[in-house]
C-alpha cells in the first residue's frame, strides 16, 4: 500500500492481532452472527490488516458491516445454498450474507472440487461485500493450488469516455505458492484506485493522485486533489485516461462482471440490485497439471530472478506481488497492527454500546 494511505505515526495505536480478532468476533456475534461465522469474519478482516491492506481490514470495513447488520441490509444467518452444480463447478445463492464470511466457504467448495477433478470454480450471487479478494485466493495457495477470486459490486467506476458509473471496482486476485520465497499474491482493483482507499486518504489527510477520480460530470481530474465526499466523484478505470490505457481497466472490469455476474445467471448490480453482489472463486490443483515440488522450485527461481532485477536509478529494489504484504505481516505480527486513533475511539464507543469488554491496545 502506498505510504500516503498509511496511518501517520502520531495517530497510530498498536493492537495485537489476537486481541483484535477476539474483539471483532465479539462484535459480529452481537450483530446476531453465529459464533463460528463471527470467527471467520474476524479472521478475514484481521488477516487483511496484518498484510497491510488497511483499506479492506478492520479499520475501514467493520463499522460499515455493523451498520449494515443494524439496518437489516445484511442477513446474519443466511441459508447459503448450491442452486446448480457439476463435478467441477457450483453456483451459490448467498441469501444476503456477508461475503467476508461466505468467501472462505465458497473457496473451500472450489478447493474440494479441485482435489477431485483438478479444477474447481464457484460463483456466488445475492451476496454482500467480499472484503479483500486476495485473502480468499490465498486460501487455495496455502493448499498447493493456484487460487483466483473476483467480485462485482455496486457501480462507482465510469467506463472510458463515460460520465455515469457502470461497474464496481471489480478487483481480481491470483495467488500461487512457492517453496522458499514468499508466495505470489496479486490483488488489484480494475479501477485506478479502490474506493476504500479514497476513504483512507480522507482519514489520514492525504491527497488523491492525478487520474484516480473524475469530477461529477465525468471529467478526469489530472492533478493532485484533496479527497472528495461520496457522490462528488466517480472512480476512473485502471489507467485513468484513454491515452494512458483506461480502456484496459474498463475491459478488465467487464471481464470480471462476466465471470462473476453472468456466470451466476444474474444481471449487474446497476441493472438489478435485487441479486446483490456477485463473486467468483477458482482453485487450480497444481498436482493435476505438474509436479507440486517442481512447480514450487520453478516459482522460486522465477521470483528470485525478479528480485535480482537491477533497480532503476533512485529505486531501492524490484518487488513482486505479495512480497511487501508478506514483510508487513511479519512486522505487524510482532509489533501489532497500527490503527488510527479515530478507529480506536469507534471501538471504544461500539464495545461500550454492545456491553463488551474494551479492545486491548499495546
Amino acid at each position: 500500500m502506498l505510504d500516503r494511505f498509511k496511518v501517520p505515526e502520531t495517530d497510530q495505536v498498536r493492537v495485537m492481532a489476537a486481541e483484535l480478532r477476539h474483539t471483532v468476533a465479539a462484535i459480529f456475534t452481537k450483530c446476531n452472527v453465529p459464533p463460528e461465522d463471527a470467527a471467520i469474519g474476524a479472521d478475514v478482516l484481521v488477516s487483511t490488516d496484518l498484510r497491510g491492506v488497511d483499506s479492506h481490514g478492520v479499520s475501514n470495513m467493520l463499522r460499515s458491516y455493523v451498520q449494515s447488520y443494524q439496518r437489516g441490509d445484511y442477513n446474519p444467518r443466511p441459508n447459503m445454498r448450491i442452486v446448480r452444480e457439476s463435478p467441477s463447478t457450483a453456483t451459490i445463492d448467498g441469501d444476503g450474507g456477508l461475503g467476508v464470511i461466505q468467501g472462505p466457504k465458497a473457496m473451500r467448495i472450489a478447493m474440494d472440487k479441485a482435489k477431485q477433478v483438478g479444477v474447481g470454480i464457484v460463483t456466488l450471487y445475492n451476496g454482500r461485500h467480499l472484503g479483500a479478494v486476495g485473502h480468499h485466493a490465498m486460501l487455495a495457495a496455502k493448499e498447493n493450488m493456484v487460487g483466483m477470486c473476483m467480485t462485482a459490486t455496486q457501480p462507482g467506476v465510469v467506463p472510458t469516455f463515460g460520465a455515469e458509473a457502470r461497474f464496481g471496482t471489480n478487483p481480481i486476485a491470483v495467488a500461487a505458492p512457492a517453496k522458499s520465497q514468499p508466495p505470489v499474491l496479486f490483488d488489484v482493483a480494475t479501477s485506478s484506485v479502490a474506493n476504500n482507499k479514497v476513504q483512507l486518504a480522507r482519514r489520514v489527510g492525504s491527497n488523491l493522485l492525478p487520474g484516480w477520480v473524475t469530477d461529477p460530470e465525468g471529467n478526469p481530474i489530472m492533478e493532485e486533489t484533496p479527497p472528495v465526499g461520496r457522490g462528488d466523484y466517480f472512480l476512473l478505470p485502471l489507467g485513468g485516461t484513454r491515452e494512458l490505457g483506461s480502456h484496459k481497466g474498463y475491459g478488465l472490469a467487464l471481464m470480471v462482471e462476466i465471470m462473476c455476474t453472468m456466470l451466476s445467471g444474474t444481471l449487474p448490480h446497476g441493472l438489478d440490485k435485487s441479486t446483490g453482489y456477485k463473486h467468483f472463486f477458482a482453485a487450480y490443483n497444481i498436482e493435476a497439471f505438474a509436479d507440486v515440488e517442481e512447480f514450487k522450485e520453478h516459482m522460486d527461481q522465477t521470483l528470485e530472478w525478479l528480485r535480482e532485477t537491477k533497480p532503476a536509478p533512485g529505486q531501492e529494489r524490484v518487488l513482486y506481488p505479495g512480497l511487501l504484504e508478506y514483510e508487513e505481516e511479519r512486522e505487524r505480527q510482532e509489533h501489532g497492527i497500527p490503527l488510527h486513533k479515530e478507529v480506536i475511539a469507534w471501538f471504544g464507543q461500539t464495545t461500550s454500546d454492545m456491553g463488551l469488554a474494551p479492545l486491548k491496545t499495546r
